[in-house]
């Protein structure tokens, strides 16, 4: 089985190594994508390797049927009009909040500002989790190593993924919260899940079959 007429969206990064190992399980051909780290569309696949937040973009505006991406992507656009058809098991990790270890900031600032300033590169994520517990947030996004953030003062939290923790030890962080765990998922374009029923279908069977 290749990836039965099906056009699909693959994310580069974490992702990419276990989704073609998935995809060749399945009897796709990733021959020529695991050779060209350039090239983006392999039209004899039927696969797009697009950036891990892109992926619900093309999905949705039908470039490709279906499409395999984070949680933490879905999380943060959810506003996206896709389907979210299986958890596909790998790349786990966990949505946190995390703060120095040294001290309580989430509670003093709390305290004496009534605010706590976070920084995250999921500032939908994180507005919502501050939102639901009834404490206010002043959200700053950033897109680099938001571990640097409250080393450097810049806020008093973070929230962002972790797998080992390793790297909040590393930054004198500990986590504080917990908000979501996030794995690999399998999402469709709401069209191409009508029109193509019988492919997305067979897809969907043979993944179960590989669990």
């Amino acid at each position: 089985m290749s990836t039965g007429g099906l056009v699909i969206a693959i994310p580069r990064g974490n992702l990419f190594a276990e989704t073609l190992d998935l995809l060749d399980r399945l009897g796709a051909s990733t021959k020529e994508i695991r050779e060209n780290e350039r090239k983006l569309v392999f039209e004899d696949e039927g696969i797009l390797t697009v950036r891990p937040s892109d992926v619900p973009t093309y999905v949705e505006h039908g470039a490709a049927d279906l499409g395999i991406t984070g949680k933490d992507v879905l999380l943060e656009q959810s506003e996206r009009e896709v389907y979210e058809l299986f958890d596909l098991g790998y790349g786990h990790c966990r949505m946190i909040v995390a703060a120095p270890a040294a001290a309580d900031p989430l509670g003093e600032p709390l305290r004496r500002r009534g605010i706590v300033r976070v920084a995250t590169k999921y500032p939908r994520v994180a507005a919502d989790h501050f939102a639901s517990t009834g404490r206010q947030a002043e959200i700053v996004e950033v897109k680099g190593s938001v571990e640097l953030a409250p080393v450097t003062g810049l806020c008093d939290a973070i929230v962002d993924l972790t797998a080992t923790g390793r790297t909040l030890t590393e930054n004198g962080l500990v986590e504080r919260e917990a908000i979501a765990e996030c794995t690999a998922r399998l999402i469709a374009n709401p069209v191409a899940h009508k029109l193509k029923a019988a492919e997305i279908d067979a897809f969907v069977a043979r993944l179960r079959e590989l669990k």
